[in-house]
């Protein structure tokens, strides 16, 4: 693909082979992943009745991602990205093997460490999983199609946050937890199939290789050294790592909501089915101009769905709230994905893709410990009516000391 290629269509984008390849392995992987997470959620709360429990499933995931996330970036930008890609997918099948075989009393020894265990694994594994999807994404589509295809990528990243809770809450319910952590296997298989038949021209491999701290930290050098990238991620971290009440599900469906496995699966689906919504309109209308502006309206009704959800005591009105809370999120996600692509050399999309990660996953899994350890203290309702406070200082701090980012408009990095 040239970099001057003209920007296209929905449709001229899902007539590209490796771009439907490259979506076909995002959202099987994340089917995978999410049935694994809603299952385990309801399997710890299952074991110990304890919110604080549920906030050390994040702990467990994000410590080894931190440590494997820098190495990550490094591999995927002097390896070929495509087999790196199958070997984390299949990483995915053997954490879903060893939590079925868990469930199902096929290990000699039981309770939550098993458990935690292989949620370790997973957090190794998922370290590989978006530095591979967006270095590949620079390869299946030209520059004038990022803008338009980060779009189509979040509503198919978001399908499988929509799709993977959803069902993963019917399959325990259903069939139990070992049929729920099968399936999660299966779809972990099909996202190996998905890449083994993706055709693309990798970017060539460096001619000479920086020792791997130093490359390291020549990423981390280019992220700092950039303030839209650097505020935009800075701002999703602390949204999120303040307001998250995802990982808090469970306990308000057993506590205050009242319903069963089926009940947290429509909630774990309900945001990432508005941030399907918005990345839908995204892609057929890209955010070009005052995308800074509309990123911190967006962070700030974010906050504003966290104080309504904690609040709520209905179970659909909950539901609700947290369809706009996703869309809201879903904002968030687009526009600083777009900026990923665009600002970033090819010769570092590992790197940075890596750092972008450790601010989502210092977002989403310290924000599960962060929400589990509030709650204990506080209770489940202060802890997330507080959260949200917090997420609109974030909000308005970052507008009045990030004018860059307020101003942004997505044409001036084209």
């Amino acid at each position: 693909m040239t970099a001057g290629a003209a920007d296209a269509g929905m449709g001229a984008l899902l007539r590209q082979a490796g771009f439907v390849q490259l979506l076909a392995y995002r959202i099987t992987a994340m089917l995978s992943y999410q049935i694994v997470a809603v299952t385990v959620g309801w399997h710890i709360y299952e074991i110990t009745r304890n919110p604080f429990s549920l906030g050390l499933i994040g702990l467990a995931e994000v410590l080894p991602y931190f440590c494997v996330a820098p190495f990550a970036g490094y591999l995927v930008d002097h390896l070929p990205r495509r087999r790196l890609g199958m070997a984390a997918s299949l990483g995915l099948v053997a954490t879903a093997a060893i939590l079925c075989a868990v469930a199902l009393g096929g290990l000699p020894f039981q309770g939550v460490w098993p458990i935690y265990l292989a949620i370790a694994l997973t957090g190794m594994v998922r370290a590989f999983l978006s530095p591979i999807y967006n270095a590949l994404f620079a390869r299946v589509l030209a520059r004038g199609q990022y803008a338009r295809g980060a779009g189509f990528g979040s509503v198919v990243f978001q399908a499988g946050m929509v799709l993977g809770p959803a069902l993963g809450g019917v399959l325990v319910g259903w069939g139990g937890k070992g049929l729920a952590y099968g399936v999660a296997a299966s779809m972990a298989l099909l996202a190996v199939i998905a890449l083994a038949m993706l055709r693309v021209q990798e970017a060539p491999p460096p001619q000479t290789r920086a020792p791997i701290f130093a490359s390291i930290a020549e990423g981390a050098r280019f992220v700092l050294s950039t303030p839209v990238m650097l505020g935009a991620m800075a701002l999703d971290m602390f949204s999120v790592l303040l307001g998250g009440v995802v990982a808090m599900l469970p306990a308000f469906i057993h506590e205050i909501l009242h319903y069963g496995p089926e009940g947290l699966g429509i909630l774990r689906a309900a945001p990432a089915l508005g941030s399907v919504c918005v990345g839908l309109w995204l892609a057929r209308h890209p955010l070009h101009r005052n995308a800074g502006r509309v990123l911190l309206y967006a962070v700030a009704g974010f906050g504003l769905c966290v104080i309504g959800f904690g609040l709520s005591r209905g179970f659909w009105l909950s539901a609700a709230i947290l369809l706009f809370y996703g869309a809201f999120d879903g904002v968030s996600v687009v526009v600083r994905s777009t900026i990923l692509q665009l600002a970033t050399p090819d010769e570092m999309r590992g790197r940075v893709s890596s750092i972008n990660g450790i601010f989502i996953s210092s977002s989403n899994e310290l924000g599960a410990f962060y929400a589990g350890t509030m709650a204990r203290l506080l209770g489940l309702v202060p802890a997330v009516v507080i959260g949200g406070c917090a997420v609109l200082g974030v909000a308005g701090v970052t507008a009045w000391k990030n004018p860059t980012l307020r101003r942004l408009n997505l044409r001036d990095l084209q």
